[in-house]
Formats: structure tokens, C-alpha cells, sequence
């Protein structure tokens, strides 16, 4: 059965695809890398990396131009990344419980909260979920706001842009896969019928043909 796509007028929508983030990332290490020299501010407690940053911890990867982040008393971090000339700002971590489905999303920022555990698309957002690296949700708008503890998406239009001439939000949800009937089907045929009677083979061990 093909996807099914249902464009949406300006103004907010919310969908919920149960895309939950990979929740044992949480517990590994933060590597963060950059070609140009950084700043960490122990005071403030705020680290900026420029020029090609990439961010990954366990399956989370976070690339941008450019990237803030503040890390609040009490252990909470929060993010800000911005893409480049022509290079939106990327996001990719598999979904939880799941090897074979991760989320992507693309936008010009990308704002990320572990307080209220959300990511924010900022400007020609797009964000995917793919199975088997195959795209099985897509949604696109101005504005989307994913809410991993609720595994909900809200996403809002924008302006008119030459991504998005029409200034609508998009959704694309594929239907979900239907449990194989031909496999039982072929299995009750196969089987003899109730009260015939089996008879040995007189021929076991002899010549096949």
C-alpha cells in the first residue's frame, strides 16, 4: 500500500509517529569535535565550537557550523546548533528499542533541551523516520518541535521560501505493515484433511526420480 500524504494549511498540527530516541545515549559519553579552536567558559559553563562541529554520543549525531551549549547546575544540558552557507544543521540518533528505525532532521537551527527532553527545527525543518533505511515518515514545516518523553511531533508553517513555495506543513505517514496471511493460508492447505488417512511409503531408501 503506498504512503500517505496529507498536506496541511498554515498553522500547527501534532502528530505522533512513537518515534522515541534511544534512551541508553544517555548514559554514554559526549564526544564533540571541530575544525576550528573552541571555547569553554568553566565559569559559565558554556562550551562553542565552530567549523564543521560534530557531536556524537552512543547513536546521536549532531553536526552544524556552529555549536552552543550550556550545562545548567543541577546536570541538565542545553544546545543550540546552526548550520552553515548552503549546509543546514543535522540530527540523527535510532529510535529506541529499535535497530532497524532511526529519526533525521534537518533545519537551519536546531535547538535541543535535556530538562524537557525536546528538539526544536528551526527554519525549513524536515525531519524523517526510516526503517531499514528506507523513509517511513516524513514531516516538514518552519517549525517542528519533537517532544521524545510524550513521542509527539508539533509542527508549525512558516513564510513562503523556494523550499516551500506553498508556506504549508507536510506529513507523510506510511500505513503500518500488515501481518503476512498467504504464509497461514498456505500452511492450512498444505495440511491434509481432518480424517483422511496417511499411508506409509513402500518405496523408503529407493531410487528417486
Amino acid at each position: 500500500m503506498a504512503a500517505v500524504a496529507i498536506c496541511l494549511a498554515l498553522g500547527g498540527v501534532v502528530v505522533a509517529p512513537a518515534a522515541r530516541a534511544e534512551r541508553a545515549d544517555r548514559t554514554k559519553p559526549m564526544v564533540v569535535e571541530a575544525d576550528r579552536p573552541g571555547t569553554v567558559d568553566l565559569q559559565r559553563q558554556v562550551v562553542v565550537f565552530n567549523g564543521n562541529v560534530v557531536i556524537s554520543q552512543g547513536t546521536m549525531v549532531l553536526r552544524a557550523d556552529r555549536v552552543e551549549m550550556r550545562e545548567t547546575p543541577d546536570g541538565y544540558r542545553a544546545a543550540s546548533a546552526i548550520g552553515g552557507a548552503g549546509r543546514p544543521a543535522s540530527w540523527r540518533q535510532r529510535r529506541d528499542g529499535n535497530a532497524d528505525e532511526t529519526v533525521e532532521g534537518v533545519a537551519d537551527r536546531i535547538e535541543f533541551d535535556s530538562r524537557s527532553d525536546t528538539l526544536r527545527f528551526l527554519g525549513n525543518g524536515s525531519v524523517r523516520r526510516l526503517r531499514a533505511g528506507i523513509v517511513a515518515d516524513e514531516i516538514t514545516g518552519a517549525t517542528i518541535v519533537w517532544d521524545n518523553l510524550a513521542e509527539v511531533f508539533r509542527v508549525e508553517g512558516g513564510a513562503v521560501t523556494p523550499a516551500n513555495p506553498s508556506g504549508r506543513v507536510r506529513v507523510v505517514l506510511s500505513p503500518r505493515a500488515e501481518p503476512a496471511s498467504g504464509a497461514a493460508s498456505g500452511a492450512a492447505a498444505a495440511a491434509p484433511a481432518s480424517g483422511a488417512a496417511l499411508t506409509p511409503s513402500r518405496n523408503l531408501g529407493g531410487e528417486r526420480r
